[in-house]
């Protein structure tokens, strides 16, 4: 695996892409608009639209007025972008994918259990794209939902073969019309003289786990975040293009989202109804549609390089087609129903494992981890992390019928009331952080 910044001329022509193996060169060829546009593309969705209810309505917390949805959305976005912004560094540093980094967090081998938590994340993810594509689609010019899911899958698949090339796409042509898209929604969501975002009622009980909601989405982001920043030029570029362009966009989509449920009663499947309403609705719909492919994009390229931990030696083209194929085929019988209870599992994995990150990275002060991949084990964090993930769910078991009753059941064992203050993803960060920091000590006095 090459890991040296020298790697940025690699290739061939004036625009070299990303080899199919990780023992190929790595070109670092990105600038602040390459993933400024990128970062910025993906924090616009159309499962933002209609997932913004999961902020609206947090599973297992009483459902927030808009006011306090709007409040959570952008403190929520904030935290979120930042914790991407951070987890961009590594990659550009080093030029390292996600999973790779982390061997030298946990170790060769035990950093296989977090790249298989990273695959089936991400292949939800890329599964909930498909089906809100495929219900974007079906609305917008009708047909069979199947028909819409299948091309879907195709067009992904296709972009994933050349990555690189896809991302200056998005700079030089994409995230112009979807800026244009998204203002003209916006404008005409918002003059409605029906929309009246008082009406559904709710309360601030539920505040935190509205915010946390928001964290997850943006959250979801960090264990592939490294997988594009190893592109860049700079570190610092990395940094500022994944918290800026995804912070932005989020919360704009977010917003947006909860005036389209105000017009149509919070009934998540009818939110793109008003947007159709409007006289260029179609055309701002369907370009917001075609464009909702680079979020399938980045999670069925990032799940290839995800496996590629396990595997180096493996194609990363022929990996995509494969996974490409899977979530086209469980695009078919998934709905946008299961989204919340998806969102709060993500959270409560992934927010701890940046933070043991952190805490590793405060004690090692910059010395160079060891990427190899048969790197030492260092089992310490790993107990960090199942620290930092059991605290989350104390604090938000989430919604899920068995899950959430079993995290309850143990909450009442202890006697533990979590406040409505409490966000469980900033108290499961800080946790996280601080016992690996702690961790990290010990390992290093162990060696000394």
């Amino acid at each position: 695996m090459s890991t040296s910044t020298s790697a940025s001329t690699s290739g061939t022509g004036a625009h070299p892409e990303v080899a199919p193996t990780l023992d190929g060169p790595v070109p670092q060829t990105l600038g602040f608009l390459d993933q400024g546009a990128f970062w910025a593309n993906l924090g616009v969705s159309l499962l933002g639209f209609a997932g913004v209810l999961a902020v609206l309505q947090p599973a297992g917390a009483p459902a927030l007025t808009v006011t306090a949805a709007v409040v959570a959305t952008v403190v929520g976005t904030l935290i979120g972008s930042a914790m991407v912004g951070l987890s961009a560094m590594p990659g550009a540093a080093t030029g390292a994918p996600a999973m790779v980094l982390l061997r030298g967090l946990f170790g060769g081998v035990l950093s296989w259990v977090p790249s298989v938590l990273n695959v089936v994340q991400l292949i939800g993810w890329g599964t909930f794209e498909l089906v809100v594509i495929a219900q974007a689609g079906t609305l917008a010019l009708g047909g069979p939902t199947w028909a819409w899911v299948l091309g879907a899958g195709v067009v992904t698949t296709l972009l994933t073969l050349r990555p690189l090339g896809m991302l200056r796409l998005l700079r030089r042509v994409v995230t112009i019309l979807v800026a244009i898209s998204v203002a003209y929604l916006a404008w005409w969501l918002f003059s409605r003289p029906e929309l009246d975002l008082a009406a559904g009622g709710g309360s601030w009980a539920g505040f935190w786990a509205g915010t946390d909601a928001a964290i997850a989405v943006a959250v979801s982001w960090i264990p592939v975040a490294s997988d594009f920043s190893r592109h860049s030029r700079r570190v610092s570029t990395a940094f500022a293009a994944a918290t800026v362009g995804y912070g932005i966009t989020q919360i704009v989509c977010f917003v947006v989202g909860l005036a389209a449920l105000a017009l149509v009663a919070g009934d998540g499947d009818a939110v793109f109804a008003p947007m159709l309403a409007a006289p260029l609705g179609l055309v701002a719909l369907l370009v917001l549609t075609a464009r909702e492919t680079d979020q399938s994009f980045a999670n069925v390229y990032s799940t290839a390089v995800s496996v590629q931990n396990l595997a180096p030696r493996a194609d990363r083209r022929l990996l995509c087609l494969v996974i490409g194929a899977l979530i086209t085929v469980l695009a078919l019988g998934v709905t946008i129903d299961d989204y919340a209870v998806f969102l709060a599992v993500i959270g409560s994995v992934f927010v701890p494992l940046l933070g043991v990150g952190v805490g590793d990275a405060l004690v090692r002060r910059g010395a160079a981890p060891d990427l190899s991949r048969w790197a030492p084990s260092r089992p310490l964090m790993v107990v960090a992390w199942a620290v930092g993930f059991v605290v989350y769910q104390l604090v938000n078991p989430g919604g899920a019928p068995v899950w959430s009753d079993a995290w309850t059941a143990v909450r009442d064992a202890l006697g533990f009331t979590p406040p409505t203050w409490l966000s469980a993803s900033l108290l499961s960060f800080v946790v996280a952080t601080a016992v690996a920091a702690g961790l990290a000590l010990v390992e290093r006095r162990r060696r000394t």
